[in-house]
């Protein structure tokens, strides 16, 4: 049975987290995501899971590798300066092929920037903020219930393709309360038997071994070739997206996150006085809807990318069009958040 509670948005997610299975949490404290290891403080020992506030952001996505190469499902979370530490640890996982849950609550920068909410993340997330070539699956959620649903799916989908898993917030989504539904018992937990490449023990065969090392001649060039395949595999099934009003707008606003609430909203207001303008909302920004999009832009004139940013995305929606249409941008950076009319002067620059 599903009940009713008012939580915020980091609290949803590590709650979320534990309904999906998670086990091993391993985390180190930054704002604005504290609230996140700070429930999985209290819950985990409840749940039988183990919960480390580690000495360092590198430190936790380590353990994050070692709890996942037993079986066990693994998350760390942290804010943009901590994901740049754990950049290393992510290619590992990838370079491994092991499964493993990466929270990034996004705030200002570069550098130390400030505590204000941002989507200046988005090339990290998207192109492999670290070494070699490998991709993670990036889930943008936009509410908090789609907090649970994304969060819950995330832990399936890293073990699925065995490959580290993004959920890419923003101090906004982690602050801000709603109510959500959550089932009072999910029984969700990793099925350790089923994973035939975990390290437990030899067991009367031969050791299994992981390892990212690869130095005989062509080995590496073959193994990255096996994740390519892998990778198209990800980007033909695991597309996500929303779009609103596509089949009869002549502009279409694309933002992901946060800024999708605040662009639907102004998207609403401009349908109200007879504009033809719709929305799309990538929610999986790594697959990127590429087709969604070049679909749209055989009806469209134009699009108007809006992000907490200086431009990201807007590289991929060009991209995906092929340039064939014009691709306008409205951006806030620093922790400066888009408002409703800010949007709509943009919509009504381009009209």
């Amino acid at each position: 049975m599903a009940k009713k509670v008012l939580m915020c948005g980091n609290e949803v997610l590590a709650e979320a987290a534990i309904m999906a299975g998670c086990r091993f949490y391993a985390g180190y404290p930054i704002t604005p995501q504290n609230e996140l290891p700070a429930y999985m403080s209290r819950r985990m020992p409840e749940v039988g899971g183990v919960f480390i506030q580690s000495e360092s952001e590198i430190s936790a996505i380590n353990m994050v590798f070692g709890a996942s190469l037993r079986g066990t499902r693994a998350m760390t979370s942290s804010s943009s300066p901590g994901i740049s530490l754990k950049q290393e640890g992510i290619s590992y996982l990838a370079g491994c092929e092991l499964p493993g849950v990466i929270v990034n609550v996004m705030r200002g920068g570069p550098g130390l920037g400030n505590i204000a909410p941002s989507q200046s993340d988005y090339f990290q997330a998207t192109k492999g903020g670290g070494h070699g070539d490998y991709h993670q699956i990036v889930l943008a959620p936009a509410s908090l219930q789609e907090i649970v649903e994304l969060t819950m799916l995330s832990f399936d989908l890293a073990d699925k393709y065995r490959t580290p898993v993004m959920i890419l917030g923003d101090g906004i989504l982690g602050q801000m309360m709603e109510p959500v539904e959550l089932e009072d018992s999910v029984e969700r937990t990793a099925d350790s038997e089923k994973k035939s490449w975990i390290l437990d023990g030899c067991k009367g065969r031969e050791p299994r071994k992981i390892r990212s090392l690869l130095l005989e001649d062509g080995s590496l060039e073959t193994f990255n070739r096996k994740l390519q395949k892998k990778y198209t595999e990800i980007k033909d099934k695991e597309v996500r997206c929303e779009i609103l009003y596509g089949d009869d707008s002549d502009i279409m606003v694309v933002a992901y996150g946060t800024t999708s609430r605040i662009s639907r909203n102004a998207v609403e207001k401009l349908r109200s006085k007879g504009k033809k303008i719709g929305l799309v909302r990538p929610i999986s920004l790594w697959p990127f809807p590429e087709k969604e999009l070049r679909r749209i832009a055989e009806k469209v004139k134009s699009f108007l990318v809006v992000e907490m940013s200086c431009g990201q995305m807007i590289e991929d929606v060009r991209l995906s069009i092929d340039c064939k249409k014009p691709v306008h941008f409205y951006g806030r950076s620093g922790g400066g958040v888009p408002t409703e009319d800010e949007i709509i002067k943009e919509v009504e620059k381009i009209v």
